[in-house]
């Protein structure tokens, strides 16, 4: 029987891990999972851990041609596998996302007038009763989202309005993620595996960014400095 694969976010991308114990063609088992989410993976960054199993070039070359047609982008493979290791380099993909990531906070600069932007929607208008947005990386509302609304993104969720329907950030597992809005009440918020509920509203409203701290949400104030 076919088995989900694990997804975790890293940085801006998203990792799909592959269990020992999954069997069936390495192509149908990324398409179903991709396929499953659609919304949540277009237009994002994605490696696949396949641990020990392996994949031929021509294989490969298939999957990175069928993710391309969904707007998904493949860039890199693990494994330990020799075979599947040699496929990823004939195809260009990278081989160990660890030096990726330490390479990209090395060489970022500190201070650069000309930074590049990070995987994005932009959704300009309030999200109803019904409406849902889904997105591999950042989600940032200009207007509500109302009760009965959802977001969920792969990154962080910005509402420059009043929330108060359901959020979720981080949803690929990123517990850096963080919730910010204009008016920060919503039905449910989630970050990563974390669940919180709104306390009842106290004093003036004021803006305030939802974060994960000690293995719990907690909620302060949002300013530009913060």
């Amino acid at each position: 029987m076919n088995e989900s694969l694990a997804i975790k976010g890293v940085r801006d991308s998203l990792v799909l891990t592959v269990p020992p114990t999954a069997d069936g063609p390495l192509l149908e088992l990324v398409l179903t999972t991709i396929d499953g989410r659609s919304a949540f993976f277009k237009g994002g960054k994605v490696a696949i851990d396949l641990g020990a199993r392996e994949i031929s070039a021509a294989e490969l070359g298939r999957l990175r041609d069928r993710l391309s047609e969904r707007e998904v982008h493949l860039f890199a493979v693990l494994s330990t596998a020799e075979a599947s290791q040699a496929a990823a380099a004939n195809l260009g993909l990278d081989r160990d996302l660890d030096r990726v990531t330490q390479a990209e906070e090395v060489t970022a600069p500190a201070i650069d007038t000309r930074l590049p932007g990070e995987n994005a929607i932009l959704v300009e208008r309030t999200l109803r009763s019904g409406n849902q947005v889904q997105h591999a990386g950042h989600v940032i509302v200009l207007g509500d989202v109302n009760p009965g609304a959802e977001v969920v993104a792969g990154g962080n969720v910005v509402v420059w309005g009043r929330l108060r329907g359901v959020v979720h950030a981080g949803a690929g597992g990123d517990e850096k993620a963080v919730v910010c809005a204009l008016d920060l009440a919503p039905t449910q918020l989630r970050i990563a595996g974390h669940v919180a509920l709104s306390p009842e509203r106290e004093g003036t409203v004021h803006p305030e960014k939802a974060f994960v701290q000690d293995d719990q949400i907690v909620a302060e104030a949002w300013s530009a400095a913060g």
